[in-house]
């Protein structure tokens, strides 16, 4: 009897033990469907968004969707829409994500030096391409493929950066210079610094080019000055100014455009024949008030 009792009550454990290990099973079997669904759904996910890229390149993309595509190069089995979403987030723009620094990128959850790396990477090549697309090309005529160059290079710098085109006779660019980093005014760019730097690369002709960080391009009054400045600079070493661009947000100036350019070359040469003529007068009455010593034809007698 009392085994009997005893055999009930091992019978009772151990059906409770199964029930228990079928729901735990269960509940593990779902866990692991879910995680095998969600790991399917980001791959599927990821496939598409590769396949959309593939077919018509970044068009029709959410920024935090180049940004995913981005990060799943680093983490190719992990979905990375909330690290995509939370770079966008913190950074406001695609642009600001690419330009961010790699310490502060591995600041998001998710985000690893791996992933950091190659955001980096993948902005300092597209660069590089837009550089080596516009070098030896034959270019000027149009500013704006000089804006879309440096618009992916300058358009998120805090602080105004002055560049300078170096071109040759063909006007075709042969190299390029950051020359000072700050607020760009007359006092702050060397005309002198700019006119042997041209010398240096043997260049013939120039382009001015820097950014405004607020966004706007509209010219102030020193980058005015600045700018006739730096044209008179060049008339006087026989280097052409073509064109003084500011960059600004999604749009930019352009002084060649608006005439400035052939204003200031206008008013260098009003000052030169001004120079000239005020010169001539000069020596006109230097030579009147000077006594003049008459040529004598007679010899010393010995």
């Amino acid at each position: 009897m009392v085994f009997l009792q005893g055999g009930e009550a091992a019978q009772n454990f151990c059906s409770k033990m199964c029930s228990f290990g079928v729901r735990i099973s269960s509940e593990y079997l779902t866990r692991e469907t879910k995680k095998l669904s969600s790991s399917n759904e980001s791959a599927g996910h990821r496939k598409r968004l590769r396949g959309k890229f593939v077919k018509s390149g970044l068009k029709g993309f959410h920024d935090y969707e180049i940004i995913e595509l981005l990060l799943s190069l680093g983490t190719p089995r992990k979905d990375c829409k909330p690290q995509a979403k939370e770079a966008i987030k913190r950074f406001k723009t695609l642009r600001g994500v690419l330009e961010a620094p790699p310490e502060e990128l591995q600041q998001i959850d998710g985000i690893g030096a791996y992933s950091a790396f190659g955001i980096k990477l993948v902005q300092e090549v597209a660069r590089e391409f837009l550089k080596e697309k516009i070098i030896d090309k034959p270019i000027y005529k149009s500013a704006q493929e000089i804006f879309d160059y440096l618009y992916h290079s300058m358009r998120d710098l805090k602080k105004e950066v002055f560049k300078v085109l170096y071109l040759n006779s063909q006007n075709q660019i042969i190299e390029s210079e950051d020359l000072f980093e700050g607020t760009v005014n007359s006092s702050s760019i060397s005309p002198r610094e700019v006119i042997e730097r041209a010398l240096k690369h043997n260049a013939v002709s120039l382009i001015f080019v820097h950014n405004h960080p607020s966004g706007n391009p509209e010219p102030s009054k020193n980058d005015r000055e600045l700018t006739k400045d730096l044209v008179y600079a060049g008339s006087i070493m026989r280097l052409k100014v073509l064109d003084h661009i500011i960059i600004g947000n999604d749009r930019y100036f352009s002084f060649a455009s608006q005439g400035l350019i052939e204003e200031y070359e206008l008013d260098f040469l009003n000052l030169k024949m001004r120079g000239v003529s005020e010169a001539r007068r000069r020596i006109y009455r230097a030579d009147l008030s000077t006594p003049q010593i008459p040529w004598s034809n007679n010899q010393n007698q010995t």
